[in-house]
């Protein structure tokens, strides 16, 4: 189990997010929803340890803050909404960098037979074999974002925090991509934390919902408990389920 304990985090002296306190199981894909600016990325990015924070996050009754870099690597993968593109490196040796915490600095000049193995898999999975050898500064915005979610899967850590996972994906893709990371985090026993904005994905595969609104906790449960209009309608200002009902007349048989 992850455990969120009192995080307050923020920028420049400003506090963004106060006193958060939750907690995610393994086996499970958690989902964090809430209106633009809430605070949503800052706490994955405080989980990940990326700013400082106060508070305490535990994992399994362990505090995740002393760690160093290299061993909460091997704990927690953070899978930002969008990651600049420094170097016209292949998406191969993109994604052989998951094995930084196992293999070292430049991982792909030392990869171990089970290492090339997994990463061969994750490539498989995740459709990205046909284009291993092509540098990921000529990808599409959806393609890159399957590259870096296969760099996650090869680090093969215990907690995956995903921001906007389904940034610049189809719907076939954001249903497939979200379904195979519940069946991974079922399989593997392992988390998953992901922020969406789509209200419905987060319906369908958030196996349990915390609602941010103004950087505060605001309801956590299961998603038939949290998807509440009353609720969804003040912290959104508008009557979300009248609108999803009323566009889904417009369907055509």
């Amino acid at each position: 189990m992850l455990e969120v304990k009192n995080l307050c985090a923020g920028y420049k002296g400003r506090e963004i997010i106060h006193d958060i306190s939750l907690e995610a199981e393994r086996g499970h894909f958690f989902c964090i929803i809430g209106p633009n600016g809430c605070g949503k990325t800052t706490l994955l990015k405080s989980i990940a340890r990326i700013i400082p924070c106060k508070g305490d996050i535990l994992l399994d009754g362990l505090s995740l803050k002393g760690l160093k870099r290299r061993a909460l690597a091997q704990k927690i993968s953070f899978l930002a909404q969008s990651s600049e593109l420094y170097f016209p490196y292949t998406v191969y040796d993109t994604v052989a960098l998951g094995c930084y915490a196992s293999a070292g600095p430049f991982p792909a000049a030392n990869l171990k037979k089970e290492e090339k193995a997994k990463i061969e898999s994750v490539l498989a999975t995740l459709n990205l074999q046909d284009i291993q050898d092509s540098l990921i500064t000529e990808l599409s915005g959806g393609q890159v974002q399957r590259v870096y979610l296969a760099r996650s899967l090869v680090q093969d850590p215990e907690v995956i925090l995903l921001d906007e996972p389904t940034n610049h994906l189809d719907l076939k893709y954001q249903t497939e991509l979200l379904q195979f990371l519940v069946e991974w985090a079922a399989s593997k026993n392992r988390i998953v934390i992901g922020v969406l904005h789509d209200l419905n994905l987060a319906a369908t595969y958030g196996q349990r919902i915390a609602l941010i609104n103004d950087g505060r906790l605001c309801a956590l449960g299961p998603a038939n408990e949290v998807l509440n209009n009353k609720v969804i309608e003040e912290i959104y200002g508008m009557n979300v389920k009248k609108f999803m009902t009323e566009s889904y007349k417009r369907w055509g048989e």
